[in-house]
Parts: C-alpha cells; structure tokens; sequence
C-alpha cells in the first residue's frame, strides 16, 4: 500500500471530482485553457492536478530512503552532503597535447575529472594516416594511434588522483589498454584508478552507428573489458550503458531508458556466462543517460531507471551485495536542443537540464556549451558551462537535501507510471526475441526513427516549441559568434608521431604478438586485454589491431528499415 487507506483515496478522489466539477468548469468559462496536448516530452499524459490519490499504485517501500533498495531516491545514503557529483567537462580536439591543454584549463577552473571525446578515425579504429582519415584527424576529437598519444594526452596528470573517463565504442578495449599500459609505465596501482570507458557497442548498432564488427565479437569485447577490469581495477567502471545517444537519435525518454536497460541484460548474461558471480562485477556497471527538456519528466525518468535496475539485479540475477543493485550515471545536458539561432538562449536550456539531472541525483555530470550546435566548444563556452555546475552546487543550495522532489505527488506519480512502462517495453522485448535479435531486425531502430519523426513534425508545425526556430523567431544575419578553429597543422603533427613510433619498433615482434591476437580472438574462453596490452605497449597502432581482428571476425553491415 501507499499508505492511505482506500476511504482516504476514495475522499480524495471525489473532492478532486467535486473540484472540477464546480471551480474548474465555472473558471474555463471565463478563461479557456491553452488549446495544446498536455502531455510529457516522452508522451505521457499530464493531468491538471496530482493528489496524494494518484500515488495509490505506488507502494511506500518502492520510494524509500536514500541509499536503500530499491534506491528511487538515490544510490547513496548522504547523495550530494558527503560530495557533489563529479563536474566532467568533455574534451577532445587535435592531438593528445592540444587537448592536453584543454584538460589543464578545465581542472584550473575547478573540474573534478576527465572526460576526452575521440575523433572519428580513432572511434572507427584507422590510423591517421590512412586514406579513411582524411580530412578528420582531430577535428571532432583528439587523435589517438599509439600508446605515444596516450602519453601526450595525459601528460602530468596524476591518474590515481583524477577520474578519466573515454568516450569510445568499437575501440574501447584498445583505447583502455593504452591507459592501463600508461599507468602500468608511471608505476600506478591499476586498484586505485577510477573514471569509465564508455564500450557500449549495442547501442551503436541502435541509434548511434559507430561499429566495426558483428554483434557478437563485439560483446565478447565488452565482456572481456568488463571482466579484466572487475579483476584487476577494482575502482574502475569498465563499461558506460548508454542510453544518451538513443535519444540523441531520435528516441523519448521512455525509449532511451528501457532500451539502455535491455542492454544491461545482455550484458549481464554475457559476463555471467564465463561464471563470474553477478556480485564481482555489477558494483562497478555504470550508466549515461541525457536530460532533457521537459524538467519533470526527466527527474522522474531518473528516479525510475534506479528503481528499475535495483529490480533487474536483484530479482532477474540474483546479486545480494547492494552495491549491485546502485545504478550510478553520469548525464550531459542535450545536445539535441542547442540551437543555432538566438545561441546565447542555449545557457539557459543547459542551466535548467543540469539542475534536473542534478535533482535527479546524477553521480557525474557534463554542461553544454552554448557554440556546440556551430562546433566543438570554445574555452570561455566552457567555462560557462561548467560555472553552470558550479552555480547549482555552491549557490542555489538543492545539494543539501537529497531528493528534494520526492514526495511531489506529480514525479511520484510519473516515477511510477515510467517503471511501468520500462519493464512493459522490457517484456516486449523478451517475447520478440531479446535485445540481440531486435537490433539484426532493426525493430529498436524503426522505434527510435518513428518518434524521431513524429518529433520533428511537432516541431515543424509549433506543436513543440523551439525558442527561436518555432517561436519568438528573429530576423538574424549571420551569427556573431568565435568558434573553435580547426588547426590545419593537426594532421601532420600526428601523422609524424605514428610513423615515428612505427619505426623504432621491432616488427617481428609485433607480427608475433597481433599473431597472439588472433589465437586469444579465436579461442572465446581466452580474454582479449592482456595481450591487446602487451601490444599498445610496445608500438601497435590501432590500425594494426583493429585490421588483424578484421580479418577473422569481418565487419557488420545493417540492414536497412524502411
């Protein structure tokens, strides 16, 4: 029960029903309502009031405490009194010395971890100097090729004291491997290092589209990365579930966290398989997900998803550590809503993104800066971004009680009507065929597509509105605004150092060694860290293992929905 008792609801539900009956219908008849659907971002119906009445499906033990199963209100018992989320402002551009810079700036400016954006080539695992990378090297991200970028990226940054997160997918296990060949160089202890590699490789076959290889080499990948790393970096999150780039590409909230969820599960099973128990490696699973427009819903969309996984792990797997059963996530504000037009409006839809994660209880948090719909952020965009964060920690005092929402008979109400719709969508899956299936069927693909364009009609008619695009729209010239240049140098400067390295390695062994590789790849029992490490350590370029894997595990074509 919720606690009321059915009289109570009963006398709530009537005097709600008298209300609008009476004030309600005698008001509009003066004053008639917006002639719009009140519905949530994610297409749940909004209703004109919430009473104590409308938690009557919502049991007392599912809100809870902080700290406490099933963790709806937050992961830990003090949340933001103990220490405020991590301010993790994303970087990448150039070579590993120019976004070396960049790092150096942000943490001066008060950031409390790393988190490094990739360029193209390196996410789709080529060399900066293969015909594939023209034009790209280091202009979405930093370029990364050998373990020598690596050392330049990190330079004088002291990776037991500061959390470093990588944004990278189909070459995740490779990038990590430079940073553990890294720390292993400096002398650091692997069990003292905290941060993420982001290695979601399932939702780039559902929305986002960076992969190099089949389904199933690439989830033997991540379950290699999960496992390494739930032995030998105890503090380290060896995977980010994400669920920020489904909705980037068109999903709602609702899809973006059910679907994030359905990745969790293979996942696990996954893991489970090489008999692992759930409990050594699931206090270390961590998650991303994006907030959004509509402030509400994305608060109860958080508090949801916790409520959610503390059910998943601890009914669907068994775990008994309630470490297990804590979904901690880093969010960043939406990409998807930054405009161009009237930019400097952009600050403001970021500030009120950031206060919802924050009162959603993210773990980890990146700002927006207000260039990034022209291009990747200047460094005055972020610093505002990041005093952003810092407003809404130290000035507006939200972090001094946890969960100040709760109780709020509307995010009750929604939290609830969201877990349900989860784990329908979750059931769906299951009887379809499961995640792995769905995705060679583009089912999750043709969902994402479908709401994506329902999106963009709303907008294109004012249904959704758009501060100046759809409404308030100005006459403008073009934008008054210095954006981050391009450094034409970029290219050659990496290029050099890999051809550098590739010269004063030993061939032969390296030959010896991607030979290695391919027998760890064949033999799925085998974990494809350790000699990937061994590799990066002495000279392998990501081409060269990426191209050798190529060669036994192929590469992934979609097929195309209609």
């Amino acid at each position: 029960m919720n606690g009321l008792d059915p009289k109570t609801i009963d006398r709530l539900e009537h005097q709600t029903r008298d209300w609008e009956d009476n004030e309600v219908a005698a008001f509009l008849k003066k004053q008639s309502e917006r002639k719009e659907r009140f519905f949530t971002i994610g297409d749940f119906p909004v209703k004109r009031v919430y009473t104590a009445a409308d938690l009557k499906t919502t049991p007392l033990e599912d809100i809870g405490l902080p700290g406490q199963y099933p963790f709806t209100r937050g992961p830990y018992p003090t949340m933001y009194r103990s220490r405020t989320w991590t301010m993790r402002q994303i970087a990448g551009f150039g070579t590993g010395e120019d976004t070396n810079q960049r790092f150096k700036y942000l943490i001066a400016q008060g950031q409390t971890g790393i988190s490094t954006d990739f360029d193209m080539p390196t996410l789709m695992g080529y060399d900066s100097d293969h015909p594939m990378s023209d034009g790209e090297v280091g202009r979405e991200g930093v370029a990364i090729d050998t373990l020598a970028d690596m050392q330049a990226l990190l330079a004088d940054i002291d990776l037991e004291q500061i959390s470093v997160s990588l944004t990278i997918n189909p070459t995740a296990w490779i990038l990590l491997a430079m940073y553990v060949a890294l720390a292993e160089q400096r002398g650091y202890d692997l069990n003292k290092l905290s941060g993420t590699v982001q290695a979601d490789i399932l939702k780039e076959y559902m929305a986002q589209k960076e992969y190099i290889y089949p389904i199933a080499p690439s989830v033997r990948i991540c379950r290699d990365i999960i496992t390494y790393c739930a032995r030998h970096m105890k503090r380290y999150n060896p995977i980010n579930i994400s669920g920020y780039h489904i909705s980037e590409a068109g999903a709602s909230p609702v899809q973006e966290a059910a679907f994030t969820l359905a990745n969790l599960v293979v996942y696990v099973e996954e893991v489970l398989k090489t008999g692992m128990p759930v409990d050594e490696f699931a206090p270390r699973l961590a998650f991303f997900f994006v907030s959004q427009a509509d402030f509400f819903e994305e608060v109860a969309k958080f508090r949801a998803l916790r409520r959610c996984y503390a059910k998943i792990m601890k009914e669907r797997f068994g775990a008994r550590n309630p470490d297990s059963m804590r979904l901690r996530f880093h969010c960043q504000t939406a990409a998807a809503t930054l405009t161009k037009p009237q930019y400097k409006v952009n600050i403001v839809r970021t500030a009120l993104q950031a206060l919802s994660a924050v009162l959603g209880g993210a773990q980890s948090l990146h700002t927006n800066g207000y260039d990034e719909a022209f291009a990747i952020p200047t460094e005055e965009a972020m610093k505002m971004a990041l005093r952003t964060q810092q407003i809404i920690a130290e000035e507006t005092n939200v972090a001094s009680v946890i969960d100040p929402l709760g109780g709020s008979y509307y995010v009750e109400a929604l939290t609830t009507e969201y877990e349900k719709k989860i784990f329908e969508i979750l059931g769906e899956i299951e009887r379809r065929g499961g995640t792995i299936k769905l995705i060679e069927q583009g089912w999750f693909q043709k969902q994402i597509a479908d709401f994506a364009y329902e999106t963009a009609l709303r907008k294109q008619s004012g249904e959704k509105p758009v501060i100046g695009v759809n409404r308030f729209v100005e006459k403008e010239g073009r934008a008054d605004i210095e954006i981050h240049p391009y450094d034409q140098t970029t290219a050659d400067r990496q290029i050099a150092r890999t051809q550098r390295v590739r010269r004063e390695r030993d061939p032969a062994l390296i030959e010896r060694l991607l030979d290695q590789l391919v027998a760890v790849a064949q033999n799925e029992n085998d974990n494809i860290m350790p000699i990937t490490i061994e590799l990066v350590k002495h000279g392998a370029t990501m081409g060269d293992i990426v191209e050798k894997l190529r060669g036994i595990w192929g590469t992934y074509r979609e097929t195309p929905v209609f």
